[in-house]
């Protein structure tokens, strides 16, 4: 249903911007023709010098939007290659279809949760519809550079900073469609929009390094704290199974000796069993 609802609104958009272009395709009138006509019949009696006027040539990523007595000759722009125009009543404008890049400049922000960041980006477009791009816009590409500093201003502003670091992609998009939906009338397809850099006031990054190191310093001590316990119940079952057999607290005095003299220690300490002192003491 929602592909259905897109499809949808992309018709009634190129079906808006079709009308508003032959708004402007309509007919020159009997004087216009008149003037048509003697201009063909000049053409074609100085045909070898009006020939290199006539012929023009466009590249394999232009099209040439033709005016005729001010008026746009056909819905669909010439090109690539060669084309024919009529010299004094013919005039046209060549429109690059190449993908255009260019960096949104940085852009000081208040977020929705009373943060000042800057923010860049860089946006990519091309231009879909050359004649939309000349007849319902003065200057498309300098249009569109200034409505996506305002768009990116406009997506940020709802967003609260944690967003504004975590959801890039999103952003990316939201602005996307934004810019996509506002430039079809003039032509430009937004093919893709990108954040650069989020840029925080130094002392924000303070606040949040502090934050973050206290976090960490928090965590640290509940694992320390979670360690000890872990040791001190298995020093409990340790002292358990030892004290059902007298012996094995020898056997690990004799362990933690031939421990000691295998490091060549010059100093030997010689654990004395309990039992022997309340012998003597009771002497």
């Amino acid at each position: 249903m929602e592909m259905d609802s897109r499809i949808e609104v992309q018709k009634s958009r190129e079906a808006s911007r079709d009308d508003l272009i032959s708004d402007r395709t309509g007919s020159l009138g009997c004087v216009g023709w008149f003037i048509v006509i003697i201009s063909g019949i000049f053409a074609v009696i100085l045909f070898p010098i009006t020939i290199w006027f006539c012929l023009k040539i466009v590249q394999e990523y232009e099209r040439a939007v033709i005016f005729r007595l001010g008026r746009i000759t056909d819905r669909k722009a010439k090109g690539p290659g060669i084309f024919f125009i009529l010299p004094c009543t013919d005039s046209f404008v060549k429109v690059d279809l190449r993908t255009v890049s260019f960096d949104i400049p940085p852009q000081e922000i208040l977020t929705k949760d009373s943060v000042t960041v800057c923010v860049d980006g860089v946006v990519y477009f091309r231009v879909s519809d050359p004649i939309a791009s000349v007849a319902n816009v003065s200057n498309a590409d300098f249009s569109t550079r200034l409505l996506a500093q305002t768009t990116l201003r406009n997506v940020l502003g709802t967003k609260n900073l944690a967003e504004v670091l975590s959801d890039r992609e999103g952003i990316a998009h939201s602005m996307q469609s934004s810019l996509d939906e506002a430039t079809d009338n003039w032509g430009i397809k937004v093919e893709r929009v990108e954040i650069k850099d989020v840029k925080l006031p130094t002392q924000l990054q303070r606040a949040m390094a502090a934050e973050a190191e206290a976090a960490r310093e928090a965590r640290a001590k509940v694992i320390a704290a979670e360690g000890e316990m872990n040791a001190s119940r298995a020093l409990k079952e340790a002292s358990l199974v030892i004290a059902e057999s007298p012996s094995a607290l020898q056997l690990r005095y004799l362990q933690t000796l031939n421990t000691i003299a295998a490091e060549k220690n010059s100093t030997i300490i010689f654990p004395l069993p309990m039992d022997v002192l309340s012998h003597f003491m009771r002497k």
